[in-house]
């Protein structure tokens, strides 16, 4: 059975966006380009089908082929950071499911917007057969909802203090215990760390 992974980009007080849906605050340590190199290199080989299809080109990645994700699953907040700016499709390389109550249907072929039941579509997902896992692309709210169904985490800390924002997990109290199955520190401060349910 394919897993969710949910794989963010999380501050230091465990923000993955500020109070307006801001994330440009995480691009301060990626600013010196020397010392972000060797980061941007091991994302851009271990996750490429993260990067979004408008920037594929410009980092290299137009014809990279999908090697973790076939499949991302994000709430509208997340969603809207393409959309208010004219994308529909913002990983059209990968099959996109919108959760959401209030955005109805898009044009892009390869956007699925889901009004209910996030739980059952993401099991469902889980049971087709690929060898590619489901990208849980955020936000913190649907993280929440689907908190006992996330199976990896694979958190980009950076060295940020947002003090406000979009709480990485927003939820009731259900604590899970997940164990360290990889980290990468990187000279630019950034630590991933990837996290298996135990």
């Amino acid at each position: 059975m394919r897993e969710l992974v949910y794989y963010a980009a999380v501050s230091l007080d465990g923000r993955i966006a500020g109070p307006a849906g801001e994330f440009d605050f995480f691009f301060a340590p990626l600013a010196d380009e020397e010392r972000s190199a060797a980061y941007n290199a091991w994302v851009d080989v271990h996750y490429p089908e993260a990067t979004p299809t408008a920037g594929r080109e410009a980092s290299g990645l137009a014809d990279a082929p999908n090697i973790r994700f076939d499949t991302v699953v994000m709430g509208l907040g997340t969603y809207r950071a393409a959309y208010d700016h004219g994308i529909e499709s913002p990983y059209a390389h990968l099959r996109q499911y919108v959760l959401s109550t209030t955005l109805g249907p898009v044009s892009a072929p390869e956007v699925t917007v889901v009004d209910r039941d996030p739980v059952g579509l993401v099991r469902a997902l889980k049971e087709e057969d690929s060898d590619l896992d489901i990208w849980l692309c955020g936000g913190g709210k649907l993280a929440g909802v689907l908190l006992a169904e996330i199976d990896r985490l694979v958190l980009k800390s950076y060295p940020v203090l947002a003090g406000a924002g979009v709480p990485l997990v927003e939820g009731g109290f259900d604590p899970g215990l997940f164990a360290v199955v990889d980290r990468q520190v990187f000279d630019n401060g950034v630590a991933v760390t990837e996290y298996a349910r135990a």
